[in-house]
């Protein structure tokens, strides 16, 4: 199913409720036309990656306005500023410590190589005086994100009781041991429980992060920042974490040409035995290799492209509701409507007055 901001879609910005317990705090935070640069914190580790923290600076850094200009401020932080080891041969200096929580939007709390050396912190599940002290800093209301093994943290700290979280499928086990309050997805890309998110890992956290930028200012922005990047622009946070069978048998093709196809001819009905014709597969070993691939059926699949066809439309062009329905392969403004409800739980109408009416929609394509 797709994963989708559905507290964004729907213009909902909630007040009240703590990070301490498993109440659900709603959402409080800078957003596109409110004034203020959403600032975003990224809480650092003895034995940090030093890739998942460029990755948070680079996605969130490339995000800008129609004019040009940065639609985020980041700064990293520590539990104490100054020399931070990481799972390197580096160190990195870190001038900010945990007093800038304060004022973040957005908090991202990426791993330690240390996370995977179960200590007696972690085997119990605790979180140190020093963590606890920090986040204790954190507003209410604040979207919290973490990547990887970042996750331990989140559910230390009550985060994630009793909702939808991910982490690296090494670590599932010793997650679920130690926190069985929480409803572990071992093998999606992301979860978004609105103001608490969870990244699998590594290539993860671009997802991720692109999901942030996408629901705070629409597809546009987020396309643009993926270009920039040079990264797939959406990989739909339900996605497979991992492909089980790692290398597929030589002289077997991969589904890639008939995605490619789908993706150019998503107005018209496409069928599994069209699509599997694409790649010289009978029905039966294209659905198969094709979930092997990508986590889902092909016709989930196709729904979510249609459906990301259509939020794309709705966002950055004035065709009609009929029009759009058309162009994304729903066939009726009435299918469009069912299929955009379910999955965001908001008109083609209202979806597009939040986006169009928030500065994040109506840009370029990228």
């Amino acid at each position: 199913m797709a994963i989708v901001c559905k507290d964004r879609a729907m213009g909902v910005m909630e007040s009240g409720g703590g990070h301490g317990g498993s109440g659900g705090p709603g959402r409080v935070r800078a957003v596109p036309g409110s004034g203020g640069r959403h600032r975003v914190a990224v809480l650092v580790r003895e034995g940090m990656l030093p890739i998942e923290v460029g990755i948070v600076h680079r996605i969130f850094g490339e995000a800008r306005s129609a004019d040009g200009e940065p639609l985020y401020e980041l700064v990293t932080c520590a539990l104490e500023p100054g020399e931070v080891r990481t799972d390197t041969d580096f160190t990195v200096n870190v001038a900010h410590g945990p007093e800038v929580l304060a004022e973040a939007d957005t908090v991202v709390v990426p791993a330690s190589g240390t996370d995977y050396a179960l200590g007696t912190e972690r085997s119990a599940g605790r979180l140190s005086p020093a963590m606890a002290e920090a986040l204790g800093r954190i507003r209410p209301g604040v979207r919290i994100a973490s990547i990887c093994t970042g996750a331990f943290v989140l559910a230390a700290a009550g985060l994630l009781d009793g909702r939808r979280a991910t982490t690296h499928w090494r670590s599932v086990d010793d997650f679920r041991q130690l926190f069985p309050a929480v409803e572990l997805d071992a093998d999606v890309l992301y979860t978004d429980e609105g103001d608490v998110l969870t990244a699998a890992g590594v290539a993860s956290g671009i997802d991720l992060c692109l999901h942030m930028v996408r629901c705070d200012h629409g597809a546009a922005v987020a396309n643009d920042v993926a270009r920039r990047t040079v990264v797939p622009p959406h990989r739909e946070g339900g996605q497979a974490q991992y492909i089980r069978r790692p290398m597929p048998e030589p002289q077997i093709s991969s589904t890639g040409v008939a995605r490619a196809w789908a993706l150019e001819h998503l107005d018209r009905p496409l069928s599994l035995r069209e699509l599997a014709a694409r790649e010289s597969m009978s029905v039966r070993t294209f659905t198969r290799r094709f979930r092997e691939e990508v986590g889902i059926s092909p016709l989930q699949w196709l729904t979510q492209q249609r459906i990301e066809r259509a939020r794309q439309l709705l966002e950055e062009t004035e065709l009609t509701v009929d029009r759009i329905a058309a162009e994304a392969g729903f066939g009726t403004a009435a299918s469009l409507r069912q299929h955009l409800q379910s999955a965001l739980g908001v008109s083609p109408r209202a979806y597009r007055s939040t986006f169009r009416g928030s500065g994040g929609g109506g840009g370029l394509v990228a």
